[in-house]
């Protein structure tokens, strides 16, 4: 099974394919006191402590792209169809964590990109998995330029293998030799928008959605050896100098192919890139962007966000929030919410 592009999947910033990251629970910690923490609501001084070492994490190793990509194929699995007891709609679960979850064709690559959050764990027992994996998406949307999200926490895990969510639920970027669009037969379609919808409506989320999400191919690149997609590098990839939201001039391993020229910074300019046929021809454009301004559907609202960043940060805020969300089971109940002291503006429902 090829891997995903569209959903962020071919964010990553880094060197190479880690092993699959199962650990079922952090080292030092009994099975017995695992469920201890499980069944007790995280404390705000945890989770602030937890987002510190996100944050440190994401200015050493600028590795934002592949968190929001590991954060979200954890929370994109989810089928509202499913009316069966938690977990078994899939989503925000931190199922990914386990195999063979971890080893599916869409997830190539991110099994070191959970390694790289081990460390927050071990630190912070009392903070899930789901909650760090959707905390380091927000927060590498937050520091790269992009608006706050307004993520609430307490998520609770999944605790093993048996809860992992079918493969195949996760959107293609281009159709596979057969000419179809995805990787299961309900998800299947010819054409990419017919894709997108399956796909995206079987999570309950809809075309202003969608299309909001798309726009996070701003941030980030596509691997040939993850998602079979983009080049080995390119003039924006090969090393050369790319800065960041704050002015900093980033570290980068080169690769891969971007969808916009700078593409650690969070902002619009997918929008103004993808229906510009002067744009540099290395920069992606795959069909599952390109239908984004072609089909009528999606393209009143990809025109609002190419028109407007403002727009477009709104949209994107609900949107990033109501997927960090889907499938998740909160202690307490109504979730926590911490302050974010470094943005002025918090996008709500």
């Amino acid at each position: 099974m090829k891997a995903s592009v569209l959903f962020v999947a071919a964010f990553a910033v880094g060197s190479g394919h880690v092993g699959a990251f199962t650990v079922p629970h952090p080292a030092g910690v009994s099975r017995n006191s695992r469920l201890s923490v499980l069944s007790m609501a995280v404390s705000i001084d945890e989770l602030k402590g937890a987002q510190g070492m996100i944050d440190d994490i994401l200015d050493t190793k600028n590795c934002g792209p592949v968190l929001v990509r590991l954060a979200w194929h954890d929370s994109g699995t989810f089928d509202v169809n499913v009316k069966g007891e938690w977990p078994a709609p899939g989503g925000a679960i931190a199922s990914i964590r386990f195999s063979p979850e971890i080893e599916h064709g869409a997830n190539a690559g991110l099994a070191g990109a959970a390694k790289l959050l081990d460390p927050v764990k071990e630190a912070f027992p009392g903070v899930s998995y789901a909650d760090i994996f959707q905390m380091a998406s927000a927060r590498a949307i937050e520091l790269a330029g992009g608006p706050t999200i307004g993520v609430k926490y307490g998520r609770v895990d999944a605790t093993d293998a048996k809860q992992c969510s079918p493969e195949g639920n996760l959107p293609d970027a281009e159709a596979g030799p057969e000419g179809k669009y995805g990787g299961s037969p309900a998800m299947e379609d010819t054409t990419p928008n017919g894709h997108l919808r399956k796909v995206f409506y079987r999570m309950g989320l809809n075309d202003e959605e969608i299309v909001a999400l798309s726009g996070a191919h701003t941030f980030g690149r596509a691997y040939k050896d993850r998602s079979g997609l983009g080049a080995e590098k390119t003039k924006f990839t090969d090393g050369s100098k790319q800065m960041r939201s704050d002015g900093k001039e980033a570290k980068y391993t080169a690769g891969g192919s971007s969808w916009t020229e700078k593409w650690l910074i969070f902002d619009n300019s997918y929008f103004t890139t993808m229906p510009d046929p002067n744009a540099d021809p290395e920069l992606l454009k795959l069909s599952t962007d390109k239908t984004v301004f072609g089909d009528d559907g999606f393209k009143v609202f990809a025109e609002k966000f190419r028109d407007s960043q403002d727009d477009f940060f709104e949209s994107y805020a609900k949107a990033h929030k109501k997927l960090s969300e889907l499938g998740s089971k909160f202690d307490p109940e109504e979730g926590i919410t911490i302050a974010i002291e470094d943005k002025a503006r918090v996008y709500q429902d």
